[in-house]
């Protein structure tokens, strides 16, 4: 029996959804199949999870999913039947090293994916934190775009009239093809501003791995931390592994878990880099609590200031999502008459949608 690997079973389920209806993208079919490298492809309850969580990009897809996955795979375990395509996967393709897959192995529950990424980080033990860490790569990342003056050749547009012109000369006044311009774009800048102080330390790790994310998917990202003083920490997470990038980023802020001065911190990146070309027109991400030890008028200003340079301003606060959440704090109330999205920030659900708010912004 000729054997197909485990990446050719799992990129054909992906073209059979996307043939079902489902708007699945080459991103989603990478995504999915490195989570499957994450949650293990030997249970098929994981590969589902993976599956819901990468390939579906609503509540509408999730039954039409869940149809073509049993079809595709099969009733059995992805290890299983001779009736699914993955029957001809071998034991060695799916373990590595050809050795029997441990029976007693308990399943991952598609539930537990699902709850992590609406749990709140703050509140994740060690283990949890782990697996967390290793979703990031599976956020959906895009960059924002922008219409640039220049056009250039394309298929639809205005008609270009020199270059229609030019080929009816060219073609003795024969009938020639219309030639059409259109005005191109490119990458918007992105930045991100992440307190980082004692308020604001339960959140660190997983703002600063989605920051190393944005990085290293978009390229044109600059990220900044504040506390008692403001610390541009792009260099650490241009770092190919997040690990090593935390790590650098931790040796560089030398205010972690101290006082917050948003006020004076956003008026030095004003003053300092607010002639920056990524800076002007960009989308800027505020993610804090908002609790401000500076004077909130200072703070409101500062907002409004970066308001009228950039594309849009974003704010994300940890506690926006809980319920019951208020925002009393002052800092809050001084910048929400001048942001344009207030979004939550204490999962990784909460972040996908953060990374949906800036592609579309």
């Amino acid at each position: 029996m000729t054997t197909q690997p485990v990446e050719e079973v799992l990129v054909g389920f992906a073209r059979a959804l996307r043939a079902a209806g489902v708007a699945v993208t080459a991103d989603r079919t990478r995504a999915f199949v490195e989570a499957t490298s994450v949650v293990g492809v030997g249970a098929r309850v994981s590969t589902r999870a993976a599956g819901r969580a990468t390939l579906c990009s609503g509540p509408d897809d999730l039954d039409r999913f869940d149809r073509v996955f049993d079809r595709w795979f099969g009733p059995e375990e992805l290890r299983g039947s001779g009736s699914s395509p993955v029957a001809t996967t071998t034991r060695a393709a799916l373990d590595g090293d050809g050795a029997e897959l441990a029976g007693e192995a308990v399943p991952e529950q598609a539930s537990d994916l699902d709850l992590l990424r609406h749990r709140d980080v703050a509140g994740l033990s060690a283990d949890e934190r782990r697996r967390l860490a290793a979703l990031f790569a599976l956020l959906p990342v895009r960059a924002p775009r922008r219409r640039t003056p220049r056009s250039r050749a394309a298929r639809r547009g205005r008609v270009d009239a020199r270059a229609t012109l030019r080929d009816l000369v060219r073609m003795s006044g024969e009938p020639a093809r219309l030639r059409h311009r259109r005005r191109g774009s490119r990458a918007r800048p992105v930045v991100l501003v992440v307190d980082v102080s004692g308020s604001m330390s339960a959140y660190a790790d997983a703002l600063l791995r989605l920051a190393h994310r944005l990085t290293q998917e978009l390229g044109a990202v600059e990220t900044f931390t504040v506390g008692t003083r403001l610390t541009r920490l792009t260099p650490a997470l241009r770092l190919r592994d997040a690990d090593r990038a935390l790590v650098a980023a931790g040796e560089t802020v030398p205010d972690w878990s101290g006082g917050t001065r948003l006020g004076d911190s956003l008026g030095y990146l004003l003053d300092r880099w607010g002639q920056h070309a990524w800076l002007r027109g960009a989308v800027v991400v505020v993610c804090s609590d908002g609790w401000e030890r500076g004077d909130p008028a200072q703070l409101s200003g500062q907002v409004e200031r970066l308001g009228r340079l950039a594309r849009r301003v974003v704010w994300v606060s940890p506690h926006r999502g809980k319920v019951g959440y208020e925002p009393v704090q002052q800092g809050v109330l001084a910048v929400l008459p001048h942001v344009d999205d207030f979004l939550a920030g204490h999962s990784l659900a909460t972040y996908a949608e953060l990374c949906e708010v800036i592609a579309r912004a």
